[in-house]
């Protein structure tokens, strides 16, 4: 019986992941912390990156060759989005189309709406945003009140959306809007694909104590859609969305960034990191367990997905893991740099990386599904129905 649990995927992986780093290497400014900065420049390293990834073959690489892919594994895939997020994602908003959009497309659009939008996400020339959370709906979202309203051969949308990440930036927007009043609030609503050039979108950023941002408000007032933009059938919005939402959530590698980090400070520290207190040491060994126990589920969600079987509870049971794992490294991370001699250059962006990370996990619990939402549907998965 082995005595230990082995993360590697085989030699082909470590060949993938050592491409990676070496294009992450070659193209992605030192210093780089994302491509959402008040920096202009941040952005478009991001998306020359996209292009260097995609005139490879790696920015969609488990995607079906016939839209731009290389019918990769979804374990070759895995490989590739560790590596990104591990160094500050530097596909910027491309994992969002690459991740759910597309594949999303690929199950539930029409032939034209696959032919208009599949290629440009493989060459990574769009950003989408998601139109989902709403001022009274985020948690909650089957209560969401934007609506649309048919009109001939078009939709009219009016509503508000909140907290919609790179709305300021996106082209398209997948948008979730309510078609009709059903007795049961999931039922009645509608995925639709809005350009968001469309007349009558206003994005206004979101400013927050954390710093620069990619959180933004839409408002939308008597938007018009063609019908041809519904994504799926009318009525049948909440279960392409939930398909959405379980996707979404795995494809998030905030572990593999926790990971790389947590493995740095002692490499950069050298001597300095045995005066530090054992307590804090002792600390810093338990996350690093805590890391690669959120890495296993990530495996066991990705695992289900490939069968078809993935259910809201095995996507809540990582989102929770993985949220309380940004906390726990930032806490232990921050008392580290603040007790450890780190200078020159390799020590200042160390502190610089791990300030950002403290920023982002602040909202780790609430973004993309509150942790308290998440624990309610494991538990319903754990706990058998009532008779």
């Amino acid at each position: 019986m082995a005595s230990g649990l082995d993360f590697e995927m085989g030699p082909a992986a470590t060949t993938l992941r050592e491409e990676l780093r070496a294009l992450v290497a070659e193209e992605v400014p030192a210093g780089y912390l994302g491509a959402f900065t008040d920096d202009p420049a941040d952005l478009a390293v991001a998306q020359r990156f996209c292009g260097v990834l995609a005139e490879r073959g790696l920015l969609c690489l488990a995607w079906p060759a016939e839209y731009g892919g290389r019918d990769a594994s979804v374990w070759e895939q895995a490989v590739v989005r560790e590596e990104m997020w591990a160094a500050h994602e530097p596909r910027g908003a491309q994992y969002m189309g690459v991740n759910w959009v597309g594949p999303t497309i690929m199950r539930h659009g029409t032939p034209e709406q696959k032919a208009q939008h599949l290629p440009p996400i493989a060459r990574g020339e769009v950003i989408w945003c998601q139109g989902f959370s709403e001022p009274e709906a985020g948690s909650d979202l089957a209560s969401l009140r934007t609506a649309a309203r048919p009109d001939g051969d078009t939709w009219r949308i009016s509503g508000q959306k909140v907290w919609t990440s790179y709305a300021t930036m996106a082209q398209w927007c997948f948008l979730l809007a309510r078609t009709s009043r059903e007795e049961r609030r999931q039922q009645g609503l509608t995925v639709f694909l809005v350009p968001m050039t469309n007349p009558g979108i206003e994005v206004r950023p979101i400013r927050s104590m954390l710093g620069p941002h990619h959180l933004n408000e839409v408002f939308l007032d008597d938007v018009v859609v063609d019908a041809a933009n519904v994504l799926g059938a009318v009525g049948d919005g909440w279960r392409v969305v939930q398909e959405v939402l379980a996707f979404e959530r795995v494809g998030i590698a905030r572990y593999a960034r926790c990971e790389r980090l947590l493995e740095t400070a002692p490499a950069l520290l050298g001597q300095a990191w045995e005066e530090l207190a054992g307590e804090l040491r002792g600390r810093w060994a338990r996350i690093l367990v805590q890391c690669r126990r959120a890495r296993l589920l990530a495996y066991r969600v990705l695992a289900l997905q490939s069968e078809g079987r993935v259910t809201p509870g095995d996507s809540a049971a990582y989102r929770i893991a993985v949220t309380r794992l940004d906390q726990d490294v930032a806490e232990v991370l921050t008392e580290i740099v603040a007790a450890a001699p780190l200078d020159g250059a390799e020590g200042e962006e160390f502190r610089a990386e791990v300030e950002d990370h403290w920023r982002y996990s602040q909202a780790s619990t609430v973004s993309s599904g509150a942790i308290d939402v998440q624990r309610v549907l494991l538990a319903r998965a754990l706990l058998p129905a009532a008779s």
